[in-house]
């Protein structure tokens, strides 16, 4: 299972840009083997944080200005975003581990603390939605929701993709 775990972080990296990472699936299973699978992890996701911004910044044009008040406040947005995803990760480290000897209680955890995370990820965007309201206008603050929100459902596509549905 911590093969999967691994594999299925991969490829979310990989979907981010299409095909940008050089992290694929054999890496990802031969790192697992190589019990290295926590810092591997860490990896891809400074990897996956990097192409996102880079994908921000392809499809929202901002002046050196908007920049300049932008970028700090996308680094923060990121910095806070990265603890709830701290939280997911572990979660799906949990899951892949007591897969095959999950009991309803674990399951019913499981879910509620899934549930919740998804709660906080939309706390913090409607937190920082002024904050980015404030250094762009209306529009492109809009356009970059609709960015941020895309690579985030692709990220999470993936990871759906890839996690096995819980045994009955």
């Amino acid at each position: 299972m911590k093969k999967i775990l691994v594999a299925m972080l991969a490829l979310s990296g990989t979907v981010l840009l299409g095909n940008g990472s050089a992290y694929t699936q054999a890496h990802a299973q031969a790192a697992a083997s190589q019990g290295s699978i926590d810092q591997d992890i860490e990896l891809l996701r400074k990897d996956v944080r990097s192409q996102k911004k880079q994908l921000i910044a392809a499809n929202v044009q901002l002046t050196d200005a908007e920049a300049q008040k932008f970028w700090p406040v996308y680094d923060q947005y990121t910095a806070e975003l990265a603890k709830i995803n701290n939280d997911k990760y572990a979660l799906i480290k949990e899951y892949a581990q007591s897969y095959d000897t999950m009991t309803d209680a674990q399951a019913d955890d499981l879910t509620k603390r899934a549930l919740k995370l998804d709660v906080d990820v939309a706390a913090l965007r409607q937190k920082y939605l002024s904050n980015f309201h404030a250094v762009l206008s209306a529009k492109k603050t809009a356009l970059y929701e609709q960015v941020e929100r895309k690579a985030q459902m692709l990220i999470d596509v993936q990871l759906s993709m890839q996690i096995p549905l819980v045994q009955q």
